[in-house]
């Protein structure tokens, strides 16, 4: 009797859940055409993909940007709302992505795995067409942040188009990290009052950056409404740039 005890014992311990972890819930919830679940070790897709939280290693700003696991993800919280400008070079709340997962949700665009639809653009106020990705059903998000869009004032009108893009097969510039834009889950708005990093003559992510933005907030709130994070609340700033990432808003609130 005491055998099968200590047999049911370890059986338990061995299929025991997870224990609730909220960065995990919250891509659970941000994404569930895709996403199952989650056990001790990994994030468990629903085609059977299973993808580690973590692989162990005590990284810096950059390794975690050039190779991203899941809890990498969520190693800087993202502030909602009106916020200061990031504190420091490891202060880029959101800017780690972990390939594999978006590769399985939104396929590899050098294959043409990523199936896009075309959107009006603030369409009122004659902005063009988007091509979008459909998955996650991030093209309907940025329908309706357009229509909020095209209700603001009309003196922050210039800041939305012409639209810089969205869909665009590429990598980030100067990396070899995939771009939110060749899943087709991100958009650059006018590149006129738009401020880069890069562009003020930093060209390494260890190289000091004076941070510099034009977008009114206004136009950051709608887009977080409908789950797009800000490439300006980053120290590596990019202010065009808003990309679909639920996840990390939801665990922001």
């Amino acid at each position: 009797m005491r055998h099968l005890a200590l047999a049911g014992l370890v059986l338990g311990l061995l299929t025991a859940p997870a224990a609730a972890d909220p960065r995990l819930d919250a891509l659970v919830a941000a994404y569930p055409d895709f996403v199952a679940g989650y056990d001790a070790k990994d994030l468990i897709l629903k085609s059977g993909q299973r993808i580690p939280i973590s692989d162990g290693k005590t990284k810096t700003p950059e390794q975690r940007l050039d190779g991203a696991d899941i809890a990498d993800m969520f190693a800087v919280a993202y502030p909602l709302g009106a916020s200061k400008p990031p504190s420091g070079p490891a202060d880029d709340p959101g800017r780690a992505r972990n390939r594999a997962l978006f590769d399985a949700m939104y396929g590899d665009c050098s294959k043409g795995g990523v199936k896009l639809k075309t959107i009006a653009w603030l369409p009122h106020l004659h902005g063009g067409s988007l091509q979008v990705v459909v998955a996650n059903g991030v093209a309907d998000r940025l329908e309706a942040v357009s229509r909020e869009l095209e209700a603001l004032p009309e003196k922050l009108q210039p800041y939305l188009k012409p639209s810089a893009g969205t869909y665009n097969c590429r990598a980030i510039a100067g990396t070899s990290r995939m771009s939110m834009h060749a899943y087709g889950a991100a958009i650059d708005l006018n590149v006129r009052f738009s401020d880069y990093w890069r562009w003020g003559g930093a060209k390494r992510e260890t190289d000091p950056v004076v941070y510099k933005n034009r977008i009114p907030q206004e136009i950051v709130a709608i887009f977080e409404k409908h789950g797009f994070i800000w490439g300006g609340k980053w120290y590596h700033y990019d202010t065009m740039h808003f990309e679909y990432r639920p996840e990390i808003l939801a665990l922001a609130r």
